[in-house]
């Protein structure tokens, strides 16, 4: 069997950079983290989301149960976050770019509701495009600090790669699950 390097893998963190995660400790994490990450708090909110979810094994995905039944690890997550964007000025800007798109390609016979209906997936599809994309960002800043492990799951076989309809799983380690399980 040949291995296919990952061609966006990230290279870990160089020894010296990355502390003993011997005896565990939130500031430590935060540390840790914000030394990879451009968005250390955010980063530091996925991981304990992850974290809270996880089993015994550390492991969460490639599917999780949600009110809106099975969805992908890093959807759940997105939905989760969703929220946090609710003030964000680029988030009214998105809604108002959408309003105007749709009212200029609208018919005078269109109904209201079937607009706003329309306006509310759009913008929906729009935040969950987005939030998957920064979720993925983030959870590639935490596999470069080494407090999580990333593999995809799917059709077929398990595979470090992305593809052929595989989801992603992602793993925490036991140090990061010792320090999130105190606080």
């Amino acid at each position: 069997m040949f291995y296919q390097p990952d061609l966006f893998e990230q290279p870990q963190m160089p020894p010296a950079a990355a502390p003993a995660m011997a005896a565990a400790e939130l500031p430590e994490l935060v540390e840790r983290i914000s030394v990879v990450s451009k968005r250390p708090r955010y980063a530091l909110l996925v991981l304990k989301l992850i974290a809270q979810e996880a089993g015994n094994n550390g492991s969460v995905g490639p599917y999780i149960r949600s009110a809106k039944g099975r969805v992908p690890v890093r959807d759940w997550l997105c939905q989760a976050l969703a929220p946090l964007a609710h003030r964000d000025c680029r988030r009214r800007a998105m809604i108002e770019a959408v309003r105007s798109g749709l009212v200029s390609n609208a018919d005078s016979a269109d109904d209201p509701e079937e607009m706003e209906r329309r306006l509310e997936a759009e913008v929906q599809s729009r935040i969950l495009r987005s939030g998957r994309t920064n979720v993925s960002r983030v959870v590639s800043d935490l596999v470069r600090a080494g407090l999580l492990r990333r593999h995809y799951q799917g059709y077929r076989i398990d595979h470090l790669n992305r593809g052929a309809q595989r989801e992603a799983v992602y793993t925490i380690t036991p140090e990061v699950k010792r320090a999130l399980q105190r606080h």
